[in-house]
């Protein structure tokens, strides 16, 4: 992103230049050649633009609830301009309403453990209620497997959040997997990633 005309309005998550090439291995392997990805809670935008500009045959639909981030999606979309990263849409995910019929995938990335639970139950709704049959729901971030903590940083990030927020924290993968198969999405891959997180990928039936 060197020598982009940025504005004021963009803003940066470090953890972006961390994991968006491992991200997007991933997602080079499992999205399809076409269609529209929704991404959830998109903050900054920086995922958008990387994974637009890397998938060019897709069409890249970035959301977020929050006013500063939209600003700031915009701000990158304008400095990047790609024809197949689409405006930003303010989209809650917890809310039974979104401002998109169907997407071909949904795509959140660090967003469960840092909401209330019943974003992820909106979450998983409204995926199950707009991806196609074999449409793909792909999950990233830090969660618990069979009731445990994958490392110790994940246990201490985890008592940060609830510090924090007691309506966050670390999730179960199969808690999440049992919301998700409860709205016709069934988890069919979980994939290792580095720093301790995981991606979880579900197929709608």
């Amino acid at each position: 992103m060197l020598g982009w005309d940025l504005d004021g309005d963009a803003l940066v998550a470090p953890a972006v230049a961390r994991n968006r090439d491992v991200i997007l291995q991933v997602l080079k392997r499992v999205l399809p050649p076409s269609g529209l990805v929704l991404e959830i809670a998109s903050g900054s935008g920086e995922h958008a633009v990387h994974f637009a500009g890397a998938l060019p045959a897709l069409r890249w639909q970035p959301s977020d609830p929050e006013p500063a981030a939209l600003r700031s999606i915009a701000a990158y979309a304008r400095a990047a301009g790609l024809p197949n990263l689409l405006p930003p849409v303010r989209l809650d995910a917890g809310a039974a309403d979104w401002p998109v019929d169907r997407a071909d995938t949904v795509l959140a990335i660090n967003l469960i453990h840092i909401a209330p639970w019943s974003v992820t139950e909106g979450l998983m709704a409204g995926a199950g209620r707009r991806l196609p049959a074999g449409g793909l729901l792909v999950l990233y971030g830090p969660f618990m497997v069979d009731g445990a903590h994958t490392a110790r940083s994940n246990a201490d990030f985890d008592a940060d959040l609830r510090n924090r927020d007691p309506r966050w924290g670390v999730r179960e993968v199969e808690a999440v997997a049992t919301v998700g198969a409860a709205q016709g999405l069934r988890l069919t891959e979980r994939v290792a990633m580095p720093a301790n997180n995981l991606s979880l990928l579900f197929r709608r039936s």
